[in-house]
């Protein structure tokens, strides 16, 4: 058994307990949070060995593992006392808030060896996974442009919020939401070179977006978009979205389902005729042995432990991935200068926004 913790007990971090105490091969054998209310009634209800303290929690438990849920400018400091304990960590999005940070991160878990994961749970739903596959696989030829969106009730009036609507410790909509379409693009399309034409936007809030608009820019050319509006009360619950055009064709996918179309069948991907094809998530699903919001948490917690199991230290999510959307989102904000790119003749027609955004 893998002898785990978690630190941060709010929606998120009572969600993962639940799925790690249901793991067969994680023992959680401690929690922590600073609200002593929750961790009383946690430990009178459940059972479940609590502490106020963190670095106490690491001194005195004998850990393998620990999973990070806590407000996202605690993550660095309480990721590097992990790893330098020698412990497995799997963090939640967004990884950190200082890209130096997630460097000094990056290197420390790759140095000991140890696993390490981030929870973009977006990576393990059918849908979003199809996409990328089909991307990769060069069906939709050579790629010219891709979208991503994120619209949800998260902010709905001028006052009140959570830690996630002030700047110090959540980062708004950009960190929040923003975040998860970002990474959603560097599965599916890649990493963009630099970004461009950004509107940052408080509908209600004062210290933090509401809303993001960007431009990506590739160094092949290529170009994308990113929507995210976490005042959009049209929305039941947060809407994700990708799309991805190229020159045989486009591919859209959310949580639900992956449509297909392609001007000409391809070789790479049996079964996709020309034109329309969709794919639901129900049919590319992995069943999982416990439900709970969705089979992708399940899944990336599976994921994380079998990681630790098999020691692959280079698989889906690591802090290395994550930190890729991290610099895209430092790019949007401006805390790093945009990369210059010489035009290539292959974006000559282009040449106004080639030459400005590379």
């Amino acid at each position: 058994m893998i002898r785990t913790a978690m630190v941060g007990l709010g929606k998120m971090g009572l969600s993962h307990l639940s799925i790690l105490r249901a793991h067969p091969q994680l023992d959680l054998v401690a929690g922590c949070d600073a609200t002593a209310y929750l961790t009383d009634i946690l430990t009178k209800y459940s059972g479940l060995k609590c502490y106020g303290d963190f670095d106490r929690m690491l001194a005195e438990e004998q850990l393998d593992a620990l999973v990070v849920a806590t407000p996202s400018k605690l993550h660095a400091d309480m990721v590097e006392k992990a790893l330098n304990k020698g412990l497995h960590v799997f963090c939640e999005k967004p990884f950190v808030l200082d890209v130096k940070d997630g460097e000094k991160l990056v290197s420390l878990a790759e140095s000991k060896g140890l696993v390490n994961q981030v929870g973009y749970h977006y990576r393990f739903v059918g849908a979003f996974k199809e996409a990328a596959r089909l991307v990769k696989s060069g069906a939709l030829g050579t790629i010219h442009h891709v979208r991503a969106e994120a619209y949800g009730p998260v902010v709905l009036r001028p006052k009140g919020g959570t830690w996630r609507s002030a700047k110090a410790e959540g980062g708004g909509a950009l960190y929040d939401y923003a975040c998860h379409a970002i990474d959603l693009v560097n599965f599916v399309a890649g990493t963009p070179a630099s970004v461009g034409g950004v509107v940052r936007h408080g509908v209600f809030s004062q210290d933090v977006d509401d809303e993001v608009y960007c431009t990506f820019h590739y160094k092949d050319g290529a170009s994308g978009q990113l929507c995210v509006n976490w005042s959009d009360e049209s929305f039941r619950k947060m809407s994700t979205k990708i799309s991805v055009w190229g020159t045989n064709g486009r591919i859209t996918a959310d949580r639900q389902e992956c449509q297909i179309y392609l001007r000409e069948p391809h070789p790479a991907v049996q079964g996709h005729g020309k034109g329309w094809t969709i794919r639901y998530t129900t049919d590319l699903t992995e069943e999982v042995w416990f439900y709970l919001r969705g089979e992708e948490y399940s899944a990336q917690i599976d994921y994380f432990a079998q990681s630790i199991a098999t020691k692959r230290t280079h698989g889906e999510n690591t802090f290395r991935s994550a930190l890729d959307a991290d610099r895209v989102v430092s790019m949007i904000v401006g805390d790093i200068p945009m990369p210059v790119h010489a035009p290539s003749p292959a974006t000559s027609p282009k040449s106004f926004w080639g030459r400005v955004f590379g």
